[in-house]
């Protein structure tokens, strides 16, 4: 009787090895897939943000960033902010576009010891409206980090346009 249960959960056992095998298997194939999609089109990867079961891809390209599906036209960004549970911590406004003349800061303060389940977003205004790139909750900075390299980029980006256009 034994040897019946022990065979019974070693097949088990297979059964979901191979399963999880599969699944990892499919989501490396469509990892690749995306990946090569955005190189096809011309695009850098800035980041790759975990969305439930699926990561979605933050890239670059000369005119555009793509989060997704979502296709932001860098010649209408006006501005860039990291967000806490919804709450500013750093932001850039373009000069061409700036509204207000008490902006958050643009400094990103380094915390090392993490924010353990807060949430990490940025929001990247264009003239069209807000782009919301969630970054998620995820514990060891990681989200922390995925916010600091989106928000650098974009703001990176606007820098460089604002320099342009004040000595173009």
């Amino acid at each position: 009787m034994q040897e019946l249960i022990a065979a019974a959960a070693a097949i088990l056992l297979l059964v979901t090895a191979a399963s999880l095998g599969t699944a990892l298997h499919g989501f490396r194939k469509r990892r690749r897939a995306q990946l090569a999609h955005e190189l096809e089109h011309g695009r850098q990867i800035v980041a790759e943000v975990p969305s439930g079961t699926e990561m979605t891809l933050f890239s670059e390209a000369d005119e555009t960033f793509s989060y997704g599906a979502t296709t932001l036209d860098k010649g209408r960004i006006t501005a860039a902010r990291v967000l806490i549970n919804g709450t500013p911590i750093t932001a850039y406004e373009s000069r061409q576009f700036q509204r207000s003349a008490t902006a958050v800061s643009a400094a990103f303060e380094d915390r090392p010891e993490g924010i353990a389940h807060d949430r990490w977003d940025v929001a990247i205004e264009t003239l069209d409206g807000t782009t919301m790139v969630a970054c998620g909750a995820i514990r060891e900075r990681i989200s922390q980090e995925l916010a600091r390299r989106i928000f650098d980029r974009v703001k990176q980006y606007l820098v460089e346009r604002d320099g342009a256009t004040a000595s173009g």
